[in-house]
Order: structure tokens, then sequence, then C-alpha cells
């Protein structure tokens, strides 16, 4: 028994090769944008404070240098905050950054989780 359809079965298919300089290009030209992981923790600290009654309304942007989520208290108004990612700072202030209304950089950094400590609440002392 012999195969006489001329070596394009699943197995040859897979064996396309592609240039490096190629597939860097086609990735550099896809926007920047949050991965699973980092869209996981946004969507978590978006849903408490939806639950605090602090945020309702949320868009996410994927540009070509960075990635942008925007937080409304309304859908009509200006953005509250914004968490960016940008990763040509990656190496030196950090890739994460949170933006008030005024575009105050409230914090930057490295570490997504660290960045979004920001809206954490913070303990108070109360005189009595």
């Amino acid at each position: 028994m012999t195969d006489r359809s001329g070596g394009t079965e699943d197995g040859d298919a897979s064996a396309i090769l592609i240039p490096l300089h190629e597939a860097r290009r086609e990735r550099l030209d896809q926007p920047v944008r949050f991965d699973r992981r980092e869209l996981d923790e946004i969507l978590r600290l978006y849903g408490r404070m939806v639950a605090a009654n602090e945020w309702r309304d949320y868009a996410i942007d994927h540009l070509a240098d960075r990635a942008v989520f925007s937080v409304f208290r309304r859908a009509s108004e200006v953005p509250l905050f914004q968490i960016v990612k940008d990763p040509k700072l990656a190496r030196r202030q950090g890739a994460f950054a949170v933006i008030a209304a005024g575009g105050r950089i409230l914090k930057r950094g490295q570490e997504l989780g660290r960045v979004l400590g920001v809206f954490d609440a913070k303990l108070k002392i109360v005189q009595a």
C-alpha cells in the first residue's frame, strides 16, 4: 500500500517556514493588549469597586503603543481613572500606570498587582 497523495498530509502542512524578521514585523503591527492574567486582575478590582458603588462603566482601548482600561462613574463622563499598559516604559519606569482624571500619575510600576494597590482602602486612625 503506497501513499499517492504527494506528501501533503497533515504532517507536512505544519512544516511551513516563516523568516524571523517577518514574524517579528507581524507581531509589532498588532496593538498592545492586556493578557488574560492582567485583565483578570483588573476586572476583579472593577467588580469590587462596582459592588462598593464607586464605578459604573468601563472601556478598553488597544492602541498601537499602549493598552488602556478606562473607568467611569457614568458613561457620559470623562474617565475617573485609566489603567495603562505601555511596554516601551517597561525597563525604565514600569509598564503599568494608574492615571487620575486630571492626568496625574498616581502609581507606576513593573507589577500590575502593586500598581492596582493604589485603590486598596487605607486604614485610618479614628480619634474618639
